[in-house]
């Protein structure tokens, strides 16, 4: 049951990765696009997109943290207690990226738009940058078993200052190509060229980044590298190919071909690290069943998430069918 658990949450943490990350990334583009005149008509192709989608998409995260403290509540309270201060953060930037995301819409005074929008930008980049360096703290194993460790060494530190890159660079890149599908549907062919170039040019930062990242794995958390190159190789390779051919044949393929190539890529990178990790939850202190509450509350745990599951999943994929054909536009 401990790990029939793990995996839903692990689902959860995939879905999460995805859907809100292409939600943060939309936000690196805002944050980039130049200024107002320049970035106007990107901008409001994600405002576009976003709109009848960006709440849903956290619907995700609720589910892994009830997940977590249900399911294992020791290694909760070990992750809380070490990591506090970049989920504090992180927090934070959900919070004011949300606020200036929905009242940017409604107010009319260009310094007020400015300052709304600027919140939205940057805590786009923020909230996923201090996400990646919990998961660098949890698998290089600054996080001690019984919570309470250091408050800054446990998310700053070489690991998770890599993962806190590569989660931007990742969301990034897969908005970017979330977005070019979007400009085409649209028919709007200048904006699908920016997007699709830009889509090109972060996939090749993102692989110089996790190329770079090798060295620093070896160095830094020498079991979490150990455990890439063996259990979790397959799916690294599997990542770094479907984000290449993603990035070589983004003008050449249907653009629901190249989402499903950018999804995979940030999945499978994701799913490498959860092999390479297991049957740690705390690497390397703390396994899975260890952590795991009591039977009786992982059944409970399990009933009340499959039946969410069950109206949730479904509820979401009507609601991007829904988008996607342009039937929320008008709302």
């Amino acid at each position: 049951m401990s790990t029939f658990a793990a995996a839903v949450l692990f689902t959860g943490v995939l879905a999460y990765a995805v859907l809100g990350g292409a939600d943060y990334g939309a936000g690196f583009w805002d944050l980039t696009a130049g200024g107002a005149r320049r970035g106007r008509r990107p901008r409001h192709l994600v405002d576009e997109s976003l709109a009848p989608v960006w709440e849903a998409n956290h619907v995700w995260l609720i589910f892994c943290l009830v997940m977590l403290w249900t399911g294992f509540p020791t290694a909760f309270a070990a992750i809380m207690t070490t990591l506090y201060i970049p989920l504090g953060l992180a927090a934070l930037g959900v919070v004011a990226r949300g606020a200036g995301f929905a009242f940017r819409k409604v107010l009319v005074r260009t310094e007020q738009q400015r300052l709304t929008g600027a919140a939205f930008a940057i805590s786009s980049v923020l909230a996923p940058f201090m996400l990646g360096t919990v998961v660098g703290g949890i698998a290089s194993g600054r996080v001690p078993a019984d919570g309470h460790g250091d408050p800054v060494t446990s998310w700053v530190n070489p690991t998770s200052l890599l993962g806190g890159t590569l989660a931007v660079l990742t969301c990034a890149f897969v908005a970017a190509v979330f977005l070019t599908a979007e400009a085409r549907r649209r028919d709007d062919a200048e904006l699908e060229i920016w997007f699709q170039r830009r889509s090109q040019v972060i996939a090749g930062v993102t692989g110089a980044v996790a190329l770079a990242g090798i060295a620093v794995l070896r160095a830094d958390s020498p079991w979490l590298f150990d455990a890439l190159l063996t259990r979790g190789l397959p799916l690294v390779l599997l990542s770094a190919a479907s984000g290449l051919a993603a990035l070589l044949f983004v003008r050449r393929l249907a653009p629901r071909l190249v989402q499903g190539l950018a999804v995979l890529a940030v999945a499978a990178i994701i799913a490498g690290w959860g092999t390479a990790q297991y049957p740690y939850l705390l690497v390397p202190h703390t396994t899975i069943s260890e952590a795991a509450a009591p039977a009786a509350t992982l059944w409970a745990l399990t009933m009340v998430a499959a039946v969410a599951l069950v109206v949730v999943v479904p509820s979401m994929v009507l609601l991007f069918v829904l988008a996607q054909r342009g039937s929320l536009e008008s709302h």
